[in-house]
C-alpha cells in the first residue's frame, strides 16, 4: 500500500520566546503597578473623605453637649479610656494635647479603649481634641460662659496656614485662620504612625494653643510632609447654639 504525502507541509507551532515572554510580563506588571496606585490614591481619598466627615460629626457632639451641660467636655487623657479628664470637668488635665472623649459624648465607632480614630482606624488615628483655658476653666466648667458672660469670655485657640514664622503670642507672618476658636479637633491621617517630623505637623503635637491647617504637602515641601484634617468650633457658633438652649446669655 502506497502511503500518500500529507498535500500540506507540515509546519512546527511557534510558542512564546524568552524576550516575548519577558515583554509580556512587563506591560502586565506595569499595569498592574498603574491600576493598585490609582486603587491607593482613591482609597486615600475616601478615607479622607470620611474622616472629614467623623471631624463634623464630633464637633456637632460637642455643641450637642453644650447645650445639655452649659458646658464643654475635657479632653480624655491617653490612660481615662475616652472619658473627659476630669470626669465632671473642670480643669482639664489636657487642654491642648488631649483626645476626644468619645465615651463621655456617646459617640458610636470607639475603638477597644474608648477612643475614636478617623478612618484610618489605628490606635495612632485617634482623634485630638483641644479646647481654650481663657478665662480659666470657664469653657469646660458648668455654666461657666454664663457666668463670664459673652461681652467678656475670648476663647484664644489659634489656626494658622503655616508654622514658619509663628511666634510664642500669634500666627505671625502665617495667615490666622481663626484666633478664637473655642475648639479643634484634628484627625492625624494616613501618616499618623510614622508623621509629625515636619514643623507644621509637629506644631500640631506641640501640646499649646497653637495649631496649623492647611492642604495636604509631601515630604519635599519647605514644611514636610503634612496630612492632618483639621476644624474647629467657632466662638459665634457655640454662643448662637447655647442662645438657642437658653444656656446663654
Amino acid at each position: 500500500m502506497r502511503i500518500h504525502p500529507h498535500p500540506y507541509p507540515h509546519r512546527p507551532q511557534r510558542g512564546f520566546s524568552l524576550i516575548e515572554m519577558a515583554i509580556v510580563l512587563l506591560v502586565v506588571g506595569l499595569l498592574l503597578g498603574s491600576g493598585l496606585g490609582l486603587l491607593g490614591a482613591q482609597l486615600d481619598l475616601q478615607r479622607t473623605r470620611a474622616s472629614q466627615k467623623i471631624l463634623e460629626d464630633a464637633r456637632e457632639s460637642l455643641i450637642g453637649f453644650a447645650m445639655a451641660n452649659g458646658r464643654l467636655p475635657c479632653p480624655a487623657s491617653p490612660v481615662s479610656q475616652g472619658i473627659e479628664s476630669p470626669e465632671g470637668g473642670g480643669v482639664c488635665t489636657h487642654p491642648y494635647d488631649g483626645l476626644l472623649p468619645g465615651v463621655t459624648l456617646g459617640l458610636p465607632g470607639v475603638d477597644g479603649q474608648g477612643y475614636l480614630t478617623d478612618a484610618w482606624s489605628l490606635p495612632a488615628n485617634r482623634i485630638r481634641y483641644a479646647v481654650t483655658t481663657a478665662h480659666g476653666s470657664s469653657a469646660t466648667t458648668t455654666d461657666g460662659m454664663r457666668n463670664t458672660g459673652m461681652a467678656t469670655f475670648t476663647p484664644n485657640l489659634s489656626v494658622c496656614s503655616s508654622a514658619s514664622g509663628m511666634t510664642a503670642s500669634s500666627c505671625g507672618a502665617a495667615t490666622a485662620l481663626t484666633n478664637t476658636a473655642v475648639a479643634v479637633i484634628l484627625a492625624p491621617g494616613k501618616n499618623a504612625a510614622s508623621g509629625g517630623s515636619g514643623l507644621d505637623e509637629a506644631t500640631n503635637l506641640a501640646g499649646n494653643r497653637f495649631f496649623v491647617s492647611h492642604a495636604p504637602s509631601a515630604s519635599g515641601a519647605a514644611n514636610g510632609e503634612f496630612d492632618d484634617i483639621l476644624t474647629w468650633l467657632s466662638s459665634n457658633v457655640l454662643y448662637s447654639r447655647l442662645v438657642q438652649a437658653g444656656r446663654l446669655p
